[in-house]
């Protein structure tokens, strides 16, 4: 699905279409309630415990289908000190997780009810807080296709989680944002809001208008970032510079990627497909084993003596689960 750069600055590059999100990253104050909440209550697989590259000393987990896979991923960075905060203008106020079927709505609803979790329906989905008041919600929803999802003993396959649909943004200014979207990240317009159709999946973003400010902390979403064939990285660096102030292409040996502020101040990311997190860890122990990339690998045993024990609700399961 090719499309030709058209914005302004850079008229002659083709470029694949942003595969839908890649991932969402957020802020816990408390990593073991984190992995309680989303491994072990929403099934999704812990598959990558490692460190933040730019702070090597504050957790990064990941959790997302079997494989890890873009679009799947959420993550959150660990703040042991970190205060709750509050979403505001520039900031994902809710994640859109999708199932496949009605009959999943119905199992979730149960499921977190019976954990004491708070689950309304309303116009878009179920909705719910995690346990530092992140909102998430899960919608019936194709955007998933192609996920594996994780296994779990409690949740059947038909049931899991199949990924993510989608973000919500506050926005005081909804328009601009979402023409950036369409000319510069070629969205597309959806009934949801504003999509990224790539090759193999799909993901929205809307804008509810909002004039206050918010404040990071626990609970709170950092960025966004949207998937990028691997060989496109530089392309889209170039364009985005054309209309906004993007950062150089960065190595996280896992992806590359682009920071960027999108016109409401949404910290938005375009990151590589690949390599992807098996490239140091097979499929079948993710997120067992703290991962270090190299350039943090001789700093292991300083790092690992700054981190609290965190461990893996996998290892606990019987191979028939």
């Amino acid at each position: 699905m090719a499309a030709r750069n058209n914005s302004k600055g850079e008229g002659t590059e083709a470029l694949i279409q942003l595969d839908g999100i890649h991932h969402v990253s957020a802020t816990t104050a408390d990593a073991a309630r984190s992995v309680d909440f989303y491994a072990r209550l929403l099934g999704l697989r812990l598959a990558k415990k490692t460190v933040s590259q730019d702070e090597p000393t504050v957790y990064h987990l990941l959790f997302g289908d079997e494989a890890g896979s873009p679009g799947t991923a959420l993550t959150f960075f660990e703040y042991p000190e970190a205060a709750r905060g509050v979403a505001g203008v520039g900031m994902v106020h809710r994640i859109v997780w999708c199932v496949a079927t009605r009959d999943a709505m119905s199992f979730w609803y149960q499921r977190l009810s019976s954990a004491g979790v708070r689950a309304e329906v309303d116009d878009h989905g179920l909705t719910f807080e995690d346990p530092e008041g992140l909102r998430l919600e899960i919608t019936v929803s194709d955007h998933g296709d192609g996920a594996l999802p994780a296994r779990h003993p409690e949740i059947p396959p038909a049931c899991a989680l199949q990924g993510l649909a989608g973000v919500r943004i506050f926005s005081a200014d909804p328009e601009t944002s979402e023409r950036f979207l369409a000319e510069t990240l070629m969205f597309t317009r959806s009934d949801e809001g504003f999509e990224a159709r790539g090759p193999t999946r799909r993901s929205f973003v809307a804008y509810d208008e909002l004039a206050s400010p918010g404040r990071g902390g626990a609970g709170t979403v950092d960025h966004v970032a949207w998937t990028s064939e691997d060989q496109d990285i530089e392309a889209w660096q170039r364009r985005i510079a054309a209309v906004a102030a993007p950062t150089p292409v960065l190595e996280r040996f896992y992806f590359r990627c682009v920071y960027f502020r999108e016109p409401s101040d949404a910290l938005f990311e375009i990151a590589t497909r690949g390599p992807g997190v098996t490239v140091d860890e097979p499929l079948e122990t993710l997120g067992d084993a703290l991962s270090l990339p190299p350039m943090l690998e001789h700093r292991r045993r300083e790092i690992e003596a700054t981190l609290r024990p965190l461990s893996n609700p996998r290892r606990g399961w019987t191979a028939e689960n």
